[in-house]
């Protein structure tokens, strides 16, 4: 299969049109390029929160609500698009005011995944970030979900929750051998503590990682407002990868596609006959987790 991540820039956007002509040229190049999965990157939503007007953009609250509020239009065009190109596609996550999570006095952060038959599920935000929990007020949704796809077994941790490794175990023991990891982070530091959490996930679940962030600035958003990553779709350091675990990555905050082509059959052979066997030997570790209480003396 052919794997595409995103870098994908926030714009202000006019009207409704401006963001389904954005969609569908940002769709319309990964799939010319044959890409079969498209990953969009956390809160790439929050540009539908413009449509409502630059005051409205502009406060925390009400983008929320802003956002909120366009996620069945959104949805059914990245439906209609993942259907005519015959493509998996990750849409952008979003706030969602969903009654069946908290009541829906507060939002979730959410993505969909979608396939060439049609949807295939959401993906829920665990694990909220300080900005989340203490200023935004967004909550944790949902439970992590396994996508039985043609492509193979599918997961997704959103951004900070790449950076827990039980999450991403839980996973791996579940089946999974694709993790999907989109991310907004403000700052170089950010960026880098979640590319170092998707990698690490690759090395110890021996499986794929594809990692799409947004780049650049959204000055009209106190939320969203500066971005910095780097897509990347990373693999286990060993048997049928590269030396690095890096399969693709694209520069830093440079918007576009960062593709890869991956066979799911070398992660069964990496799982199977790898120098190291992590994900087999992950219960093993587990076993061992403990400390003694003993005070080893100086020699």
């Amino acid at each position: 299969m052919r794997i595409a991540a995103a870098a994908y820039p926030l714009d202000f956007l006019d009207d409704w049109n401006a963001y389904a002509r954005k969609t569908r040229a940002w769709v319309e190049e990964a799939a010319g390029q044959g890409a079969d999965l498209l990953v969009f990157p956390e809160y790439g939503r929050m540009e539908l929160a413009t449509l409502d007007g630059a005051e409205a953009a502009g406060d925390l609250e009400s983008s929320l609500h802003a956002a909120s509020r366009w996620t069945a239009e959104a949805d059914a065009l990245t439906d209609k698009l993942a259907r005519a190109h015959g493509v998996h596609i990750l849409a952008p996550s979003g706030p969602v005011f969903d009654d069946s999570t908290g009541g829906g006095v507060r939002p979730v952060n959410r993505a969909g995944l979608f396939g060439p038959g049609g949807p295939l599920g959401i993906q829920d935000k665990q694990v909220m970030t300080r900005f989340e929990r203490e200023e935004w007020d967004v909550v944790p949704g949902g439970p992590l979900r396994v996508f039985d796809t043609t492509l193979g077994p599918m997961g997704v941790l959103i951004c900070y929750d790449a950076e827990f490794p039980l999450l991403g175990r839980a996973l791996m023991e579940a089946g999974v051998e694709i993790l999907l990891v989109p991310s907004c982070t403000e700052a170089m530091a950010g960026y880098s503590r979640v590319r170092v959490g998707a990698m690490a996930r690759a090395l110890e679940g021996q499986c794929v990682v594809v990692h799409a962030p947004t780049v650049g600035a959204a000055d009209w958003s106190p939320a969203v407002d500066m971005n910095t990553g780097a897509a990347a779709i990373y693999g286990p350091p060993d048997l049928g990868f590269p030396e690095t675990g890096i399969l693709a990555q694209g520069g830093l905050n440079a918007p576009g596609w960062v593709m890869a082509d991956v066979d799911r059959a070398a992660i069964a052979r990496v799982r199977r006959d790898g120098a190291v066997l992590g994900h087999a030997h992950w219960p093993e570790s587990a076993s061992r987790v403990r400390v003694s209480g003993d005070t080893a003396e100086s020699p």
